[in-house]
This record gives structure tokens, C-alpha cells and sequence, in this order.
């Protein structure tokens, strides 16, 4: 057996609020040095050779996850702007190809990008967004090849096939046309925090760019984007509770931003424009489930709102999207999706029927404003992501594609999707989706594997994975845990999941494992756990506070040293998260955090096997914390049990960029807990 890796201590003393932190492995934040990248790459050789026996494994997961994609796909084409554009996949290529053609589907192909050609001689490759001139004419398009998520910008003449002299470095990975075809607007990102912090004005051809707006909070960052209507360029500036927008004629892109309305702390509001209003989705008026409001164009100062769609406690919106003749709500009840379709004179108004409890139904791609049909995607846990058109006058819908789970074995029937409800400690009832094939008994026996999230009000709604049938057809239960920091209850339920009230996470986590070993779903030696990023710190508390109840836990780019990352201002995304999880600065969040950061709350105890993978290149979760998680849980766990870290040297908080080469790492994820699972 090899020796696992022993990280050298060098004693370092954090001193905040009158309390002392010895952080034995900080020197760890010190990145590109020899002593680092030794240390990592000790534990990835430990990795790799304990895990040897099981490469023939991994392979064979990797090789039937990819055998069920279809390899030469397509995406449903959309029309915008007189072309069908459409993404395609070519069977041995790991990048996307981009093409459009002119008005009709039967129009000559013409290559946009060939992502495969542009990733030749990187090791990661990721071309963020494009956009096209309204001429047609040019794309505006960035690249990342660090996976630090700082992108350059370049423009392509469509007509030549020429790269033109145009080159913009560290941005955010997006621009805006104004209606001239000759005038960009795009944010730029600070060099050392990557926060987003300025919007620019770029003329092709141009000498100095022109600073239009600097964002000077630093708990604020911000974008840029151009009104579905065409008609304005808008700026964006945001925090977690706070919005705030600058809009400009799109036909008079040397003209200076109008401010939309002063922002107010809490007041969080989206725009979009319709003949002579704005229409604001907004939480004006204590609205915690957010409303429609609306005011002219021409007198946008928030005391010129009035209500369009009233606030309902019980139906969060989500999503508001205007066509010509209606407006279309994404909204959510009792943690189910649901699209509704209104007249915008209200004669017409009723909802697209969904008939289950484990499913996703969403707005899809619908850049032509005056449409009487509406694209949406529809996916469940048993039924493959499915695009429809559906007209909303006759109210007729129809498939333009399912995708296609190949192999031929895979039958919805075989399999059942369910939603149970489990009472956290408060007495709250949580929501958990399951599916499982119908082979597969609940008597306790059978393997589980958990997730969850739970942090930024992001709600991890059910969806339908070919690679999860790896685990579903070898006798897995496949749960997610609903827990407290997502919307999907609504967004009180993101509420009483973040700063002081974060512990329900982890509670609702540990008590939908309860109960899903309670109700004979599986049992502590078949429970296995997953989250990644904030999901990932949920995964090392819960790890901390219930550490027998898991057999297995998966980390991937945790989330796992809170305190120390959120009093370090220069590290990228800090000071903008002060809103979900506090300011430690102030002692109150300090102490709240210190209880249940899962790096300062490591003790001498048992812990389960663990996974933790992480990626070196990481602007959101930086290595180091990971890599100071796994040093401190091998000096003090006290069990004997599985702890390996493995550190892709290449790739960021995304993973690796190629199509089929993530599947490895899922690969990887997959083969330590069947493994795990098996030895039960």
C-alpha cells in the first residue's frame, strides 16, 4: 500500500475578534511554488496508484457513458435576425462547431466557429459566447484557455473568414452590438479579484477604448447586454440583494448612459422593454416572491413604477418574456415549474400543462420578439431534455426534439421517479426528488446516492442525466435533497438557508439522509453524498456533524475554508459574497461561520471515504482550500477509511473543457463509490 502524502505544518497565527487560529498548512495559498506543486503532485501519485486496480473500471464507466451520447448531434436550430443558427457535434471531437444559414433551413451551410480547430495545442479550451453584428456581418466572440474564467475578446468578419486587429484581454467573456455594427460594449474584470468591475466602449479599429461606467463597490459587479427589443444597450450592476441599471439608445452608441433608477439596498429588480414601457421583475414592496411592474420609458425612477403583475406568496416568477402579442412567466409552486401564457390586453391567460412531480419545464432560446410561438425545454428524471414549439394562440405543441439516449437499452418504463417529503429539525417539510430503477428493491439494501446544493438561491431541479443510468442500472437510488438555500420552495426558502439561519443547509441535509434510511431507501453503509462548490462546503459540514452516517462522500472544488477566504478581499468573488454568507470582519458573522466552516471545524474523529478533486486553475474556489482540507483530515481523522485528492493541473472550477473528456472525471466519481458500495 502506498503512504499517503504528509503535509509539512508551518504554524500560522489568524488572529481576528480576539480569537487565535493556528492554520498549520496556509502556507499552502502560495501558488506556483515548487513546495506547492510538489505537495500536489504527491497526492495526485497517491491517488492514482491506490486507485490503480480500478482504471480498467473507470475506463469501462467512461466508455458506456459515452456509448449512450450521441456523438454526430445537433442542436434544434433558431432563427434570429434572418439566419438559423445551429450548434453540431462531430463524431471524435470534443468541441462544439457553430453554423447558421440564411432564412431557410435548405440555405447553404456557412461555419461560424469550429471550436475543435480553435482548440488545437491548449489543454483547456472554452469559447465563452458570440454574438453577431445586426448587419450580419461580424461576430464579437471570447476565449478562455486557462479556465480562470478571463476572456479575450476578438472579432470575426463573417464574409472574409478574417480575424480583424481587434483584441480585448480580461473580460468577462461577453459583448454587446450597438445598432451601427461598429460599436462594442463590454465589462472588463480587476486582474487580481476577477471581479467585474467596468464597462467599456469599443469602437473596430479603434485606438483607446472609452470607460463608460466603473463599478466602485466592491460588493457589486457588472455586465452589459442589449434589450431583447434591439432598441437599448443596458448596463447591469449587481450584489447578491441589489440591482441597479444604465440604459442607452442602441442607435446613439456615442451617447452616455441614463440611469434607471438609484439603487436601494435590498431592492433587487430585472428589466426588459416593450413599446413605449420597461417591464421590471422586481421584490419592490417586501414582493419576496418578486412581481411585474412597469413604468415608461422616459420616466424610469422607481417612484414612477406601478404594479403589473401582482406579488403571490405562494408562486415565485422567475422569468418574465415578452412577444408582440404576449408575455410569457416562467414561475414556481410548491417547487414545481410552470410556464404561463398571458395576452397583453389579459383576454388570453393559462398555464402549459405538466402532469408530475420530477420534472423541469423552462423558457428556451426565443430571440424573434414577434413570434407566436414559444420554444421551451421540458426534462424529468426518466425522460430525456426535450425542446418543443409551442404556438400560443392554437396552443399546439410540437416535439422538434428529444435527445436520444443510444444503446438501445434504455426504456422511461424501466424506471420510477418519485418526490417524498422529509421534516428537518425545525419541523420543516423538505422536499427530496428520487428515481431508481424499478428492479431495484427498497429494503434498505440498495446503494444511495444523495445531492444536494443549497447556497445562491440556485435550485437544482430535476433533470434526466444518460450517466447517471451508469449508477441507476447498477442498483443505485439517485435523491436530491431540496434543502433550504435554494428557490425551489420559493425565495423564502432561499432565505432561511444563507448568512445566520445557513446551518439549515446542513440540517435539511442530514435530515433527508435520515429519512431516506428511515423509510428503507438504503441504509448507512449503502449512503453516499455529493456537492460540488457551495455544494462542496455542504459536503464538509455535513462530513463534520454526521460523519458515521455517510459511507462515501464526493467532493468536487469545495467550498471549504469560509472564514479565512472571506476575509481576504483579493481573492476573486469575496467581497460580492458578503450578502449569502456574511461579512466576517463584523464578529456576529465571524462566530456564525467559524461554527461551521469544514476546514476550522476538523476534528480528531472517524470520518467517511472521501473523494475531493479539484482543479488548479480555479478563480471561484481556489486549490488551496481543498489541498489544506485533505492535510488536515489526514493528521487528525482517527478512522482508517479511503481519503483521496485528485488535482486537475490543467483545468478550473468547471473541469476539464473537452465533451467526452469530463465524462472521466464523472468516471472517476462513479468508480469510488460503486467500489465503496460493492464492499458493503
Amino acid at each position: 500500500m502506498t503512504k499517503a502524502p504528509i503535509a509539512k505544518k508551518i504554524d500560522t497565527v489568524l488572529s481576528n475578534h480576539s480569537v487565535d487560529r493556528l492554520d498549520p498548512y496556509y502556507w499552502m495559498n502560495n501558488r506556483d511554488s515548487k513546495e506547492v506543486l510538489d505537495y500536489l503532485e504527491a497526492e495526485n501519485n497517491y491517488y492514482k496508484q491506490e486507485t490503480k486496480d480500478t482504471e480498467a473500471f473507470q475506463e469501462t464507466l467512461f466508455e458506456e457513458m459515452k456509448s449512450r451520447i450521441k456523438e454526430d448531434d445537433e442542436s434544434v436550430p433558431f432563427k434570429k435576425n434572418g439566419y438559423w443558427y445551429i450548434t453540431k457535434f462531430e463524431k471524435g471531437k470534443e468541441y462544439p462547431i457553430y453554423t447558421r444559414r440564411k432564412e431557410t433551413l435548405e440555405a447553404p451551410e456557412e461555419l461560424l466557429f469550429d471550436c475543435n480547430q480553435m482548440a488545437e495545442g491548449f489543454s483547456y479550451f472554452h469559447l465563452g459566447s458570440f454574438s453577431v453584428s445586426p448587419d450580419n456581418k461580424l461576430a464579437v466572440y471570447s476565449v478562455d484557455t486557462v479556465s480562470r474564467r478571463q476572456y479575450t475578446l476578438y472579432v470575426k468578419d463573417l464574409v472574409s473568414g478574417q480575424i480583424l486587429d481587434d483584441k480585448i484581454v480580461n473580460t468577462s467573456g461577453s459583448a454587446s452590438w450597438a445598432n451601427d455594427n461598429k460599436t462594442l460594449f463590454y465589462s472588463q474584470k480587476d486582474e487580481q479579484t476577477l471581479r467585474s468591475i467596468a464597462i467599456y466602449r469599443h469602437q473596430l479599429g479603434g485606438e483607446k477604448d472609452q470607460l463608460m461606467y466603473l463599478e466602485e463597490d466592491d460588493t457589486f459587479s457588472v455586465f452589459v447586454s442589449k434589450s431583447r427589443s434591439g432598441k437599448f444597450i443596458v448596463i447591469g450592476s449587481s450584489s447578491t440583494l441589489t440591482s441597479e441599471y444604465r440604459i442607452l439608445n442602441a442607435d446613439q452608441p456615442l451617447g452616455e448612459f441614463e440611469l434607471f433608477t438609484q439603487r436601494q439596498r435590498g431592492l433587487e429588480y430585472d428589466i426588459s422593454h416593450f413599446e413605449d414601457h420597461f417591464y421590471i421583475l422586481t421584490n419592490k414592496d417586501e414582493a419576496t416572491n418578486f412581481k411585474v411592474m412597469r413604468t415608461p420609458i422616459d420616466h424610469t425612477a422607481v417612484e414612477n413604477w406601478e404594479d403589473f403583475i401582482a406579488h403571490d406568496s405562494k408562486s415565485l416568477i422567475e422569468d418574465f418574456t415578452s412577444f408582440k402579442k404576449y408575455y410569457v412567466l416562467a414561475t414556481r409552486e410548491n417547487g414545481l415549474s410552470r410556464i404561463k401564457i398571458v395576452s397583453w390586453d389579459n383576454e388570453i391567460s393559462y398555464e402549459i400543462p405538466f402532469d408530475n412531480e420530477t420534472y423541469t419545464a423552462y423558457i428556451g432560446s426565443n430571440p424573434e420578439f414577434d413570434s407566436l410561438e414559444l420554444r421551451y425545454g421540458y426534462t424529468s428524471l426518466i425522460e430525456p431534455n426535450s425542446v418543443y414549439n409551442f404556438h400560443m394562440e392554437t396552443k399546439e405543441k410540437t416535439l422538434l426534439k428529444q435527445v436520444e439516449v443510444l444503446g438501445g437499452t434504455f426504456e422511461a418504463t424501466n424506471y420510477i421517479q418519485e418526490r417524498i417529503w422529509a421534516t428537518a429539525e425545525d419541523g420543516v417539510q423538505v422536499p427530496i426528488s428520487l428515481v431508481y430503477h424499478k428492479d431495484t428493491p427498497l429494503d434498505g439494501s440498495s446503494p444511495l446516492f444523495q445531492y444536494g446544493y443549497g447556497s445562491y438561491g440556485h435550485t437544482i431541479d430535476p433533470s434526466f442525466s444518460s450517466l447517471r443510468l451508469s449508477l441507476l442500472d447498477r442498483g443505485f437510488i439517485y435523491a436530491i435533497a431540496h434543502i433550504r438555500g435554494s428557490e425551489y420552495m420559493g425565495r423564502e426558502w432561499y432565505e432561511t438557508g444563507k448568512l445566520l439561519q445557513k446551518m439549515n443547509t446542513f440540517t435539511d441535509f442530514i435530515a433527508c439522509s435520515k429519512h431516506l434510511i428511515a423509510q428503507n431507501y438504503t441504509s448507512e453503509e449503502g449512503l453516499f453524498a455529493y456537492g460540488g462548490s457551495a455544494g462542496g462546503l455542504l459536503m464538509g459540514a455535513v462530513m463534520n456533524m454526521a460523519p458515521k452516517l455517510y459511507k462515501g462522500i464526493v467532493a468536487n472544488v469545495p467550498f471549504v475554508d469560509v472564514v479565512t477566504t472571506m476575509l481576504d478581499d483579493s481573492i476573486p468573488l469575496t467581497t460580492g459574497e458578503y450578502d449569502e454568507w456574511g461579512n466576517p470582519n463584523q464578529k456576529e458573522f465571524f462566530d456564525y461561520m467559524l461554527s461551521y466552516s469544514p476546514y476550522d471545524q476538523v476534528r480528531a474523529q472517524e470520518y467517511p471515504n472521501t473523494l475531493i478533486i479539484t482543479g488548479y486553475h480555479d478563480s471561484q474556489v481556489q486549490y488551496w482550500e481543498p489541498a489544506k482540507w485533505v492535510a488536515k483530515l489526514r493528521d487528525l481523522k482517527t478512522d482508517s477509511n479511503q481519503l483521496y485528492f485528485s488535482i486537475n493541473m490543467d483545468a478550473g472550477h468547471g473541469g476539464a473543457s473537452g465533451r467526452f473528456e469530463s465524462l472521466k472525471e464523472v468516471a472517476q466519481e462513479y468508480s469510488f463509490i460503486i467500489n465503496l458500495a460493492n464492499k458493503a
